[in-house]
């Protein structure tokens, strides 16, 4: 990982501040994504930053407008949904997009280090993870070796889609999206606290595979992103959330 805020030589952490303006505030890197999936959906992608030239241009420092935890189903390639090259995006990919410390602390260090504004989790439909721990939860039987800590990370999202009375598998995918979200919230007062100086903001989307388009279900602050539809029309110039 790699930033210019810090001189050659000199370790330790700090605040980029030289980022992209048009980039720069959480609602303005929304709109950018959501402007690149739906090339993505249209069939009518730029690939933008992708050339020999930017290769150059970004190897001395990075300055991604957004973080995406997303899972890693290898249908859901961040900077091919949302038609991005190299620099724009922090990934950070898990099965079922669970969020342990190695996922926080990247998160972490993207939103303070790099200054991203905004940290997107990125789930989609029929999702494996969610399939296999809903399994567990039916059958009792545990599955072997690591994959345990996958399922144990999504059962909180079973138990609440089962109080909720939610049942298909996506409505279940949706409330382990937005159960990620406050996971990310919860669990890293770092990530807390730039939201709430209006720095940063997080939003949950669900992927649909056949389509292709995002989908928003949650986001902090309360209405930043437009939940009502695929990837809600969002004014690139407004201001940013507080």
């Amino acid at each position: 990982m790699s930033h210019s805020g810090t001189p050659a030589g000199q370790p330790g952490p700090q605040r980029t501040t030289d980022r992209a303006p048009a980039l720069s505030e959480p609602a303005r890197a929304y709109a950018e994504l959501v402007a690149g999936n739906r090339r993505f959906v249209g069939g009518a992608p730029r690939h933008p930053n992708q050339d020999a030239g930017h290769r150059a241009a970004v190897a001395d420092g990075q300055h991604p407008f957004a973080v995406i935890v997303g899972c890693s189903d290898s249908r859901l390639a961040a900077e091919i949904i949302f038609d991005r090259g190299l620099g724009d995006l922090f990934v950070v990919r898990t099965a079922g997009h669970t969020a342990g410390p190695e996922v926080l602390g990247s998160v972490e260090y993207a939103v303070t280090v790099l200054g991203t504004p905004l940290v997107v989790v990125l789930g989609h439909d029929s999702c494996g993870a969610v399939q296999a721990a809903r399994e567990v939860a039916t059958t009792g039987t545990q599955p072997q070796g690591h994959l345990r800590a996958v399922v144990d990370a999504v059962l909180p999202s079973l138990r609440r889609a089962e109080a909720e009375g939610v049942q298909d598998i996506d409505g279940i995918v949706d409330i382990h999206i937005a159960q990620t979200v406050e996971t990310l919230l919860g669990q890293s007062p770092v990530l807390a606290d730039e939201v709430a100086q209006g720095r940063c903001a997080v939003v949950g989307v669900s992927y649909r595979l056949a389509a292709g388009a995002v989908r928003p279900v949650a986001a902090v602050p309360a209405g930043f992103a437009t939940l009502d539809g695929e990837a809600g029309p969002l004014d690139p110039a407004a201001p940013a959330a507080a």
